[in-house]
């Protein structure tokens, strides 16, 4: 057996070049029929600016489902983490007077450390992380509405949400936040021998076993690491807000698992990875920020995301299966 992991050889065929980069000629298609519809006010650098500056949470938060998705875990929570964490950080600054990035210290500890729940219920007990990650979340959240009274909790600190809220070239500077992270983790993922083992371990937990893989270590640290991304999420958004919402964190469960599933089906198809991750995020708000402006209000983020998640992961196993030489 060899624990070699090396790249295979990739053959580019037409077919391979638009499984690689078909979201992102989606992408350009969208952008183009919408401008066409809406020229004078869809091509244009507010709706650049709208685009690429309101997604940075939802980035951060499907970036960090993205890691436990590909060590084979499915972490339903982290809507509920994103919500959590944007409350604690509000109620540590705002109602209790700490200072702020003692808070912030605080707010990813508590989160990285409900991810340690997690992966212990998960690879310690035993349990599936999708059944773990379920009761945890709604644990969490009803947490949440008990530290926050059921109520929009304010407060924050002036100099964070003046931080967050600057902006380089009319973009808010947590879009170029986003930006870093998501190279740091395409790093990370196909540079390292951490992402290696990473994708080994997805492969096959067993043959990952025998090759010497510690596989309970790595789906540790995913589990961990999606929690405290989303608390970073969270903190982001409640500087962005100026407060938190304790029922805002139901929104961003769907987005996060449509953006990384979708992302799973460009730049490496069938494999979950960083950049593929961010071009989906802002495919999916472009689409939706298309359907507003057309006068589609209300509706189109569920059927959007829903019918991209439906779509993604079916394309995602598609890609997979043809991989391996087209086996079930």
């Amino acid at each position: 057996m060899t624990t070699d992991f090396a790249p295979t050889r990739q053959r580019f065929s037409p077919l391979s070049i638009l499984e690689r980069y078909g979201v992102i000629v989606a992408w350009v298609i969208v952008i183009v029929v919408f401008s066409i519809l809406r020229p004078a006010t869809f091509p244009t650098a507010g709706t650049v600016s709208l685009i690429l500056g309101t997604q940075t949470v939802i980035l951060i938060a499907t970036l960090g489902l993205m890691l436990t998705l590909a060590v084979g875990e499915i972490d339903l929570s982290v809507g509920s983490v994103v919500g959590f964490g944007a409350c604690l950080m509000v109620v540590l600054n705002g109602t209790t007077g700490l200072n702020v990035w003692l808070s912030v210290l605080l707010t990813l500890v508590a989160c990285a450390l409900f991810g340690l729940m997690n992966a212990a219920l998960t690879v310690l007990v035993g349990v599936q992380s999708i059944i773990v990650t379920l009761a945890s979340g709604t644990l969490l959240a009803g947490i949440t509405l008990a530290v926050t009274g059921s109520k929009v909790v304010t407060g924050m600190d002036p100099a964070l949400i003046s931080l967050i809220s600057t902006r380089w070239f009319g973009i808010p500077i947590p879009f170029y936040f986003g930006v870093a992270l998501t190279i740091v983790l395409w790093f990370v993922m196909q540079h390292t021998p951490i992402g290696r083992r990473m994708a080994f371990v997805n492969a096959n937990r067993v043959v990952a076993r025998l090759a010497g893989i510690r596989v309970d270590r790595i789906r540790t640290g995913g589990l961990i690491a999606t929690a405290t991304l989303a608390g970073l999420a969270g903190i982001v958004l409640a500087g962005q807000n100026g407060a938190a919402n304790p029922q805002a964190g139901t929104y961003y469960l769907l987005p996060a698992f449509a953006g990384a599933f979708l992302g799973s089906t460009t730049i490496k198809p069938g494999t979950f990875n960083a950049f593929g991750t961010w071009v989906a995020v802002y495919f999916l708000i472009t689409g939706i920020t298309g359907l507003v402006y057309l006068g589609f209000a209300g509706w189109p983020e569920q059927v959007f995301y829903g019918a991209s998640l439906l779509v993604a992961v079916s394309l995602g196993v598609l890609a997979r299966r043809r991989q391996r030489g087209g086996t079930t």
